[in-house]
């Protein structure tokens, strides 16, 4: 059978995806208090924490569907690919497929409330 992807080139890409999700991170946790008091320094500062919330919600929630995504797919596959070989052995696979699939969503829903408390509560 086909290897589909690299596993070192896979995991670098991971890695690069985490690292850059936690530089644009850090200015959505930075204290957006203005130094001398003053309006536009403030309103600066709130647009700049703004569009750093945005960009970090956006890349998790995008990462998070993309992994369970690829996940589910596998998981479909490989249950096809068993029931295929043994079709009497079909309800059990169908069963622990399912449950399988019940937690990737799970993980998935989690990141969702993950970056709504990102947007609406830092």
């Amino acid at each position: 059978m086909k290897k589909l992807f690299n596993k070192k080139a896979f995991a670098l890409l991971l890695c690069l995806v985490l690292a850059l999700t936690a530089l644009l991170t850090v200015t959505a946790f930075a204290d957006t208090a203005p130094a001398d008091g003053t309006a536009a320094q403030t309103e600066e500062t709130a647009d700049s924490g703004v569009s750093a919330k945005a960009i970090a919600s956006g890349i998790a929630i995008g990462v998070a569907a993309a992994g369970g995504a690829i996940g589910m797919g596998m998981a479909i596959a490989k249950s096809a690919e068993g029931i295929a070989r043994q079709p009497e052995a079909e309800g059990k696979i169908r069963t622990t497929m399912m449950l399988g699939l019940v937690f990737l969503e799970t993980a998935i829903i989690y990141a969702l409330l993950v970056v709504i408390l990102i947007i609406f509560v830092l």
